[in-house]
């Protein structure tokens, strides 16, 4: 199965919620205008960004369903839903509904309650979730920030190869470069190594990364199409300037508690997405005002996304 490697800015979309904390799906048409005006190729539905793991398998249909509503007739734009990783049975079921759907590629993480125990029964439950669907993209998502399955992707590559016709590759989350280059090159640049760490994206770029998945291209997308040109003129001084904007601006999400602050980024480019599900913490109002006085030193206006691009 011959499957293209995707290039340029994939956006990890929140999930839009009203304030009681339920699906605010109308909104989702709106946040595909905004991505799309923005020059952003794709969305990574339902991951980390979008709380996935705090979304019940229902509302996860429902989101995956919003999105492929939003952007029938656009084969360009790329929607790949992150389907989980603790119930595979789940995961197959979500993997078909996707099927169902349209969308254009699906993604797995390892099991983070009941670990694989070693890199090829890893493989094995990607194999088994990529099966119920073998015209369709499968990409596994590498994150062991956050599951705690630190393999190396180039064993995962050696003991997968050959045995899963669709699989795409990996959406890279970490910070292991020399892992990172060992998967770009294996089998002659193969499988699609899309870079998941907006902060280090330059980096990658020098090693030939083509497309990566990011939370701040929801918000910042402009700064990263000129870093990408700044690397492609090969202007590094330019390049490494706005690389350490992006640093700046991922630094307030630490600053102010963590993955609910890319909601707050949202609300300044006037698509209000509510905010977290417990048990992440969100911003209190003085907060949030003291939040909007650091992004404006930031110049946020010049290099945010905007509706009207």
């Amino acid at each position: 199965m011959k499957i293209a490697h995707l290039e340029g800015l994939i956006a990890a979309p929140f999930t839009p919620m009203y304030s009681d904390g339920s699906l605010h799906l109308e909104l989702i048409e709106e946040y595909y205008h905004l991505l799309k005006s923005n020059g952003v190729t794709g969305a990574f539905i339902c991951g980390s960004t979008g709380e996935g793991v705090s979304l019940t398998h229902t509302e996860k249909r429902a989101v995956a369903q919003a999105w492929a509503k939003a952007t029938v007739g656009d084969p360009d734009f790329k929607v790949m839903l992150f389907l989980g990783g603790t119930s595979i049975a789940d995961c197959k079921e979500l993997a078909l509904y996707a099927q169902d759907l349209g969308l254009y590629a699906i993604s797995f993480t390892s099991p983070f309650y009941f670990k694989p125990n070693s890199v090829e029964k890893l493989a094995e439950a990607c194999q088994e979730v990529a099966s119920v669907v073998p015209d369709m993209p499968f990409y596994y998502y590498h994150i062991p920030v956050l599951t705690g399955v630190n393999f190396a992707m180039y064993d995962l590559l050696k003991a997968i190869d050959g045995k899963v016709p669709n699989f795409a590759g990996i959406k890279y989350t970490h910070e292991d470069f020399m892992d990172y280059q060992s998967c770009l090159e294996f089998q002659n640049r193969k499988y699609d190594m899309l870079w998941g760490r907006d902060e280090n994206m330059l980096a990658a770029l020098s090693l030939g990364a083509k497309g990566a998945v990011g939370s701040t291209f929801n918000y910042a997308a402009p700064l990263y199409h000129d870093m990408i040109e700044a690397f492609e003129k090969n202007d590094l001084p330019k390049a490494r300037a706005l690389q350490m904007q992006s640093i700046e601006v991922i630094r307030l999400l630490g600053k102010y508690g963590g993955i609910a602050t890319g909601k707050a980024y949202m609300k300044l480019v006037d698509l209000d997405c509510g905010t977290f599900r417990l048990p992440v913490r969100n911003m209190t109002d003085t907060q949030f005002e003291l939040f909007k006085k650091d992004v404006e030193a930031l110049n946020f206006s010049v290099f945010c996304s905007k509706m009207h691009a």
